[in-house]
């Protein structure tokens, strides 16, 4: 259990201890763990002369420039927590390295040279073919190692069978059954042989750094073993308790992680449906499980139990066999291990199709932790009766009981008593996603999107931040986006938004059609039909009536040819004008010269360009937004333009400071504000 929690500072004195294997090195950039005396960190940075590392052997910095901060936690909802996935790691800060000393460590310890081995055996398993590679590493070392096989692990959690990879820790019984047939044929004594499985183990614990599925499923397996020798009769029930307790003991914040609720809740089923037939004892499992995958995934696949009928033999008879076939031949004869790929991999493309067809796959949405206890609570009760085999008729009062839970809480998710607008924190750019109550309609302006200046290709950051939120919400449908420019910080993620939620209508400016790489986003992804192109004066008739203020005439997507629109909801008037500069602001006011707002997003991220004096004086807001990335290069919001908002006495708010900001409203013309973050 990790005691310092006191935050740490840099001086002269620090020394921070780096393991080969829990860090990566590119291009001179170092991240990963790293340690000061027994408190784990994160590092990340530029660092020097790093060869003794990449040979193996572990390291120390010091005479350290960089800083240290806490991690950042999730800033929009539905987004990945990373703060609470490492505080489940007992891992609170991260260092952010500009240079550093670094110097072998000559009196090596025993946990060094383990890190050492384990270090060589990452590099074996990475220069087998790609599939055995990844799942070798999972199902040893409990790790991807590399970006491009992520695919595969969305493949098996959309399929809802990603627990054969990690949660289920199915491999600690492959361990030993072949342990103890190898010390059987030795003439071992049965104390020998658990002794050798009890090495076995604590070498697997090692390896998967303590991965929870592995470490329960081993616990649970000596516990047994011990209880045996000492003639003690205790329920398996009663053992996956204690072990829990144990495991607890060791890792206080265990439960943090839905890899550990899964793996237990899982465990207990099985425990639970003893009694039952496989069918039946699959639908329990899942019918238990659910209620998590709603709070943390927000999604499920209704055909999960058809799926895990077809896989778990396809995993246990091919992959694990494949895997470990693999380890011995691949250093002797690398043919077999070529073929052995090339099979999975025609498995594996299957699979991938099937995924990607989203067959089975319902967005349900986020349950709060009340109705997911609530679900958990009547999954279990419904198991427990199933498996005591009690009347149908008591038993279905309790399935009705059940569904109708369900049914509330789809309902409250996808008919909302409250719509909203909602400023999803896309970091340097704009995206706002805007719904109506009850008969919900879904409007969004603009994607969001990074800027890459290196130019290498890399995952789109909606596939991280907004299609989370969407899934949270339960949206898997959206009635029409706006685009206010070509910028990519604006229309960036369009291309992987319209691949993954259907799009019924696509706004913007007239002229945009003309720039190739615009055309470029769209192509293959609209159909002409979708498409609507805006100039000052139409108005939208929708659920909410939009109505276009600029531009005045045709122009290609540049910051001056902004779409701004305008809305009423609730009474309240918003006003969002992209990119616009002060010039076309002034247009605006020229031609509506009465127009008042309640609400406004600051144009431009709050650059100097946007947001002039005369044009906030005119439309008086009660409350300005400024969407901006966190210490972004372009220094938004500039000093000019706060000092603008705090001279004419508007408030702001914004990303950088809050996150996701949202203001909802309902029927009786109830507004509420909430962030993600507090300042």
């Amino acid at each position: 259990m990790n005691l310092q929690r006191k935050p740490l500072t840099l001086n002269s004195q620090l020394q921070v201890k780096i393991y080969p294997d829990q860090v990566k090195v590119k291009d001179g950039w170092l991240s990963g763990k790293a340690y000061v005396n027994k408190q784990v960190i994160l590092i990340s940075g530029k660092c020097s002369r790093l060869e003794s590392l990449k040979a193996g052997h572990a390291v120390a910095l010091s005479e350290i420039d960089g800083e240290f901060s806490q991690i950042m936690p999730a800033t929009n909802i539905g987004e990945f927590d990373f703060k609470k996935y490492y505080q489940s790691k007992e891992i609170y800060q991260q260092l952010r390295l500009k240079s550093a000393t670094v110097s072998v460590i000559k009196k090596v310890s025993i946990i060094d040279r383990l890190h050492f081995w384990r270090y060589k055996l990452q590099q074996y398993l990475s220069r087998m073919p790609k599939l055995l590679s990844f799942f070798s590493s999972e199902l040893i070392l409990a790790e991807n190692p590399f970006s491009e096989t992520k695919s595969i692990l969305d493949n098996y959690r959309n399929l809802g069978v990603v627990h054969l990879l990690s949660i289920s820790g199915l491999h600690v019984g492959i361990y030993t059954s072949i342990v103890s047939i190898i010390c059987y044929f030795c003439k071992r004594t049965e104390g020998e042989a658990f002794f050798c499985c009890l090495l076995v183990l604590l070498i697997g614990i090692f390896l998967s750094l303590g991965q929870p599925g592995f470490v329960r499923a081993s616990l649970m397996y000596i516990l047994s073993r011990i209880l045996k020798f000492k003639r003690i009769l205790l329920l398996k029930i009663d053992i996956l308790g204690l072990t829990c307790l144990l495991h607890l003991l060791m890792v206080p914040n265990l439960f943090l992680g839905v890899g550990a609720l899964l793996s237990y809740l899982l465990v207990l089923g099985i425990q639970l449906t003893q009694k039952l037939s496989r069918f039946k004892q699959a639908v329990c499992l899942n019918t238990l499980i659910t209620p998590l995958l709603l709070f943390f995934f927000y999604q499920f696949n209704v055909l999960t139990i058809l799926f895990n009928c077809l896989i778990v033999p396809y995993f246990n008879y091919l992959v694990i066999p494949s895997v470990f076939v693999n380890l011995i031949l691949f250093p002797v004869i690398p043919a077999v291990s070529k073929e052995l790929d090339k099979v999975l991999s025609i498995t594996e493309r299957l699979l991938g199709l099937i995924a990607h067809s989203n067959v089975g796959l319902w967005t349900f949405g986020k349950i709060n932790w009340w109705q997911c206890l609530l679900l958990l609570i009547l999954a279990a009760v419904i198991t427990i009766k199933l498996n005591e085999r009690i009347s149908r008729k008591y038993l279905k009062n309790w399935i009705a009981l059940l569904t109708i839970s369900y049914i509330l809480c789809f309902v409250s998710i996808h008919y909302p008593w409250r719509g909203q607008v909602t400023f999803i924190d896309v970091g340097q750019g704009d995206s706002i996603l805007i719904t109506t109550p009850i008969f919900r309609k879904v409007y969004m302006i603009d994607t969001g999107g990074k800027l890459n200046f290196s130019g290498k290709k890399r995952e789109p950051q909606l596939n991280k931040i907004t299609i989370p939120f969407l899934k949270a919400e339960g949206i898997n449908q959206i009635d029409g986006v706006f685009l206010s420019h070509q910028d990519a910080d604006h229309v960036g993620d369009l291309k992987p938004l319209l691949e993954q939620v259907r799009v019924k209508k696509l706004y913007f400016g007239k002229g945009m059609l003309k720039n190739p790489a615009f055309r470029k986003r769209i192509e293959g992804k609209v159909q002409q039909t979708q498409i609507v192109e805006l100039l000052a004066g139409d108005v939208i008739n929708q659920k909410i009536p939009f109505s276009v203020l600029h531009p005045d005439h045709e122009g290609e997507g540049k910051n001056e040819d902004s779409v701004a629109l305008t809305f009423l909801l609730a009474k309240k008037r918003w006003l969002f004008t992209g990119d616009l500069d002060q010039a076309g602001e002034m247009k605006i006011l020229q031609k509506y010269s009465n127009l008042k707002v309640d609400y406004f997003k600051l144009g431009h991220h709050g650059s100097r360009t946007s947001s002039k004096k005369a044009f906030l004086q005119a439309i008086k807001p009660s409350l300005a937004f400024i969407s901006a990335g966190r210490n972004n290069r372009f220094g938004h919001p500039h000093q000019e333009t706060l000092n603008t908002l705090k001279e004419l006495g508007i408030p702001w708010v914004s990303t950088q400071d809050y996150g996701m900001i949202n203001w909802y409203y309902d029927l009786f013309g109830t507004t509420k504000f909430e962030t993600k973050l507090s300042r």
